[in-house]
């Protein structure tokens, strides 16, 4: 029996191994100079290795792809270099648009994931659609960041029988070992938007392995990268003339300011691909893209946005853990930024300092937490390690203080995540923070008291420490997923840099998540989910109990539903015990057709009024998104949100208004488009105004000219007038050597 296993084991382990070499492609180096059109049409293409996409990961496990796709690669001492042949049988159902950079996710589109270190941790994220439009982003485990910007090329061409596309990466661009022999993690996939949403891979995936890093193939053949080391100045101008209106009294004129200039720069630095040395001075740091609206009406906590500032989209995923205690846009508005990030194999280390002109807070609270704007000046300094073992774990030691002359806040603690058995995580981190306030009650006073430590949430010069936790123990497969996570915040813990707005808690939450394939003509996969959660304070008192059940749907036309329901909510608001406060909840987002794409969020049921006198009441809340694309190049979107609670016995009305708005888009050519955004606001009965000229070479070459105006309807007598008003132009470029 010994003996036919081991001639078994011989027989067969020649087809193991030569499995194992299937998802392996070699890039050849070149020494042709490749134009960048998107055509294919170099001699040097004919000899590149090719792989074809020959398995669909969505929405069927690794059935066989129905639309052929062949990639292909080549480098040579300064760039990586890829090729796709998309096929198509009907190119007349090809969706694709002229737009501005990362907005192609709609559209049919190719895309690389490559992990540089081979670590299965971090990766880059290249897209491009049929035009050549380019979305970039960064992958952390298995979570993106398309925010993050990159320089590369691209360019794409639409024919008789499908697309294909160019793609050159500059090795500068990216960060990797310095060593010689490379080997890369890389994913090459094909996004094919039809009835559903197809997704075509080189490599088959597996949907019982969460980690989706782990499963892409390999990127050989990169022997003779060179040392690689650059500069790069990111110098600017901008000029720009405020105005506003005295006092906010409509019988008085508009005012006018004198035009200002302003000017400063950025230096980059990489001796070799492991470190990167960043500095601004003086930066502009202003968003031209606006933030997503969000009603703030009965919010007692702090609403959170997204970093988009690219200084500090570098090296994000560094600074990514369990818990938030660095979030960038806390440093609002500084003089000057110094970035440190090296990876030497598995360590990773990270610096940032900075001296913020104008100080923000967020002061958490049991109940509420309150956000302070300030003049102040504070110096911030973040250090970070983190040390990367096996298959996407990781250990980490976090460190953040800003100071004020008189006062201050320190928080510092380590983290982890284990990944074991192919399907679960357990991920944690302990914190702990040490804080001496401002003595300016004059800058924010208030009787809110930090649960029953006597200390007050005022500015009033006191000294405290507290301690922040979070474990999550969670398991993700097939047909079968859940999440267990315990978080536990002191009434005293407060982290000035980082987006943490409740303190006094200890809270537990448990969810399942029930996946089903019909395979049918109608819905693509079913999804049951039940939710429980208790929330304690640290003085024992039970703030809140529920239990949510949901089902969600991912239907044919590229439409998903969601409906959830709470039939066991209760709190304790403001001292009140608030029992069966049930209600419904869902949303619908669809794109049926390469033109149209929509949302509809809403929320019927009972809420509690948060006020200091709180009461129940019933709500009537939605959110309808929609976007038209009637050309290539013409892009209109408008919404409309809308917000109504009125007392649940009564009949009393505690508010109800919404917010609406409109943008309109033309793209003149991948680089150039025009842009305004109208919203009106009816709980403030502001009206504002945002018209945009954008020119961008690349995301960090740029033109901008453009206004923000703010308006307000006074009444019959005054009627609508100018609150205030920025005019302004700006020029950016990045030289590189």
């Amino acid at each position: 029996m010994r003996k036919f296993l081991s001639l078994l084991l011989l027989l067969i382990l020649p087809f193991i191994l030569s499995a194992q070499e299937v998802y392996r492609i070699k890039a050849v180096k070149i020494d042709e100079k490749l134009n960048i059109d998107g055509k294919l049409d170099e001699p040097s293409w004919q000899i590149a290795e090719k792989v074809d996409l020959n398995y669909e990961i969505q929405i069927w496990d690794n059935a066989p792809a129905s639309q052929k796709t062949t990639a292909m690669v080549l480098y040579d001492d300064q760039n990586l270099y890829f090729g796709f042949i998309c096929y198509d049988t009907n190119p007349k159902q090809i969706r694709a648009h002229i737009t501005d950079r990362d907005k192609i996710w709609e559209d049919d589109f190719v895309i690389l994931i490559i992990d540089t270190y081979g670590d299965n941790q971090n990766a880059y994220q290249f897209a491009v659609n049929p035009y050549g439009i380019q979305g970039d982003g960064i992958r952390s485990g298995n979570r993106e960041d398309m925010n993050f910007d990159l320089i590369w090329y691209s360019a794409g061409v639409i024919n008789d029988s499908g697309w294909t596309v160019e793609i050159a990466i500059p090795f500068k661009s990216l960060r990797f070992p310095q060593k010689k022999g490379h080997e890369w993690n890389m994913m090459i996939g094909r996004n094919y938007p039809r009835e559903s949403r197809y997704i075509f891979s080189w490599t088959p995936f597996d949907k019982n392995n969460p980690c989706f890093l782990c499963q892409t193939g390999k990127l050989a053949g990169l022997d003779e990268i060179p040392s690689v080391s650059f500069v790069e100045f990111l110098p600017y101008a901008m000029s720009y003339q405020d105005g506003y209106l005295p006092d906010a009294d409509p019988s008085l004129d508009f005012k006018n300011e004198p035009v200002r200039l302003r000017a400063g720069f950025g230096v980059k630095f990489s001796p070799n691909p492991e470190i990167t040395i960043e500095g601004v001075l003086n930066p502009d740091f202003s968003q031209v893209e606006t933030d997503a609206y969000q009603i703030s009406v009965n919010t007692t906590h702090a609403l959170y946005y997204p970093e988009k500032r690219p200084f500090f989209l570098e090296g994000i995923e560094v600074y990514q853990s369990p818990i938030n205690i660095f979030y960038s846009r806390m440093i609002n508005n500084p003089l000057y930024a110094l970035k440190l990030k090296t990876k030497m194999e598995r360590l990773s280390l990270a610096y940032l300092s900075s001296f913020d002109k104008k100080t923000p807070f967020i002061v958490p609270g049991e109940e509420r937490s309150s956000t302070v704007s300030t003049s102040l000046s504070s110096l911030v300094n973040v250090a970070r390690a983190r040390y990367d073992f096996g298959e996407q774990s990781y250990t980490g030691l976090f460190l953040t203080g800003r100071n004020f002359t008189n006062a201050y806040n320190y928080v510092g603690g380590f983290d982890w995540n284990l990944f074991f058995w192919k399907n679960y995580y357990f991920r944690g981190q302990f914190i702990y923070s040490l804080t001496k306030e401002l003595n300016r009650p004059d800058l924010f006073s208030t009787d809110r008291k930090f649960g029953e430590t006597g200390y007050t949430a005022s500015f009033d010069g006191e000294r405290y420490a507290g301690y922040g936790m979070t474990l999550r123990f969670m398991k993700f497969a097939k047909y079968h997923e859940f999440e267990i996570n315990y978080r536990d915040f002191s009434p005293t813990f407060q982290s000035n840099l980082g987006f943490i707005t409740r303190n006094n808690l200890r809270w537990i939450h448990i969810e399942n998540r029930f996946n089903f394939y019909p395979r049918g003509a109608v819905v693509d996969l079913w999804e049951l989910l039940t939710n429980f959660g208790l929330n304690f304070n640290h003085s024992g008192a039970r703030k809140e109990r529920w239990i949510m059940l949901g089902l969600r749907a991912q239907l044919k036309g590229q439409t998903q539903l969601f409906v959830g329901f709470l039939p066991i909510n209760e709190e304790i608001f403001a001292g009140r015990k608030f029992m069966r406060v049930r209600r419904a909840f869902g949303n619908v987002y669809s794109t049926p057709f390469r033109f149209l794409s929509l949302s509809l969020n809403f929320e019927y049921g009972r809420k509690i009024y948060r006020t200091s006198e709180p009461k129940l009441g019933f709500a009537r809340d939605f959110n309808l998104y929609v976007r038209l694309k009637p050309t290539d190049k013409i892009e209109i979107s408008s919404w409309y949100s809308k917000a109504r609670l009125e007392d649940d016995k009564t009949g009393e009305l505690f508010y109800d208004g919404y917010v609406a708005g409109i943008v309109g888009i033309y793209q003149f050519n991948p680089n150039l488009f025009v842009r305004l955004i109208t919203q009106y606001d009816s709980f403030s009965g502001s009206i504002q105004v945002f018209p945009l000229l954008s020119f961008k070479l690349n995301p960090f070459t740029i033109f901008y000219i453009g206004s923000t105006v703010n308006m307000l309807d006074f009444g019959d007598v005054y009627g609508v007038k100018r609150l205030n008003q920025e005019i302004f132009l700006k020029v950016q470029y990045l030289w590189r050597n």
